[in-house]
């Protein structure tokens, strides 16, 4: 039970520090974290594009205190969306965005944060890219969705995340499995209490199984976030099942993680979207990858034996 041990130890400053420190971190993070940088990024996006894979951009950093900061991460996915333009590279690339950046847990955050995204999404489309809002932790979601409701109505492809640890998430796909939809559904990487979420691993499973099914079936575009081989094996029987065509839906990967399967999903026909994280605010998304895979955790353990 290592993983809601990992998940307090994201919000601890003293951890930060201690795991920043360790030398064995940078050749971790450099495992998941494409760069910091919009130039070191740009290469992976060229790179994907020639193995025929597609990528999804999130641009790391959560802990955003004051309205400046906020804008700051608006800015930087607006870096990001010109980067892009230039390199004709919006087709092959869509962003992901944590509300939380653009300021969601400020006061009137709400506004706040679709004040700050609105533009991304905007200048998103003008390339001919979109943008999906990522899911956080339960408190948030309401707010999320509702925002998400709000950008649909000028900008119809913006997708958004749900997660299968929660009890709330099959009704959520239902609602969401309508034309014109983009869902993406993950297991769900935060630590939720045991009033609103699943907490055995085999329960988040087989809510996964059931939520797929319903996007599946419904008229919305289903984007499958997982590597377990299992459940991308019921996912696309599911689809035929459905009989949706292969890019009727899509498989999301985190950069990384399993990279030989991305190519072979993308070889038999598959849409298959890496997700990239980059950035310097590394730390949160980061022990949430440690907090999902005990194999990640075992990784950078011996790194830092290795390095000490």
């Amino acid at each position: 039970m290592l993983g809601p041990v990992i998940l307090a130890a994201s919000r601890s400053d003293k951890m930060r520090r201690f795991i920043s420190a360790a030398p064995g971190t940078k050749q971790v993070v450099d495992r998941f974290i494409a760069g910091e940088t919009v130039d070191q990024v740009v290469p992976i996006v060229e790179d994907a594009a020639d193995k025929g894979l597609e990528v999804t951009l999130d641009v790391v950093g959560e802990d955003i205190t004051t309205p400046a900061q906020a804008e700051g991460a608006r800015d930087a996915y607006l870096e990001l969306v010109e980067r892009l333009k230039v390199l004709d590279l919006g087709p092959r690339a869509e962003m992901s965005v944590k509300l939380s950046m653009f300021g969601q847990a400020l006061e009137n955050g709400h506004e706040l944060a679709l004040a700050n995204v609105r533009p991304v999404v905007e200048a998103a489309a003008a390339i001919g890219t979109t943008v999906t809002l990522d899911a956080e932790d339960h408190t948030t979601l309401d707010s999320m969705f509702a925002i998400h409701e709000e950008l649909r109505k000028d900008f119809p492809q913006t997708g958004c995340v749900i997660q299968s640890y929660l009890f709330r998430t099959e009704d959520d796909a239902r609602r969401l499995a309508e034309a014109g939809s983009r869902v993406r559904i993950v297991k769900g990487a935060y630590k939720e209490p045991a009033s609103v979420a699943y907490q055995d691993k085999a329960e988040i499973d087989k809510a996964y199984v059931r939520i797929t099914r319903i996007l599946m079936e419904g008229e919305g575009y289903p984007m499958i976030g997982s590597h377990d081989p299992r459940l991308i094996a019921i996912a696309q029987e599911l689809g035929r099942r459905a009989g949706r065509k292969l890019d009727e839906y899509e498989f999301q990967m985190l950069y990384g993680i399993r990279s030989d399967e991305h190519v072979r999903l993308a070889a038999e026909g598959h849409r298959m979207r890496v997700y990239t994280a980059y950035g310097t605010d590394w730390y949160g998304y980061f022990m949430r990858r440690l907090a999902e895979k005990p194999a990640n955790l075992l990784f950078f353990g011996r790194s830092i034996l290795t390095k000490g």
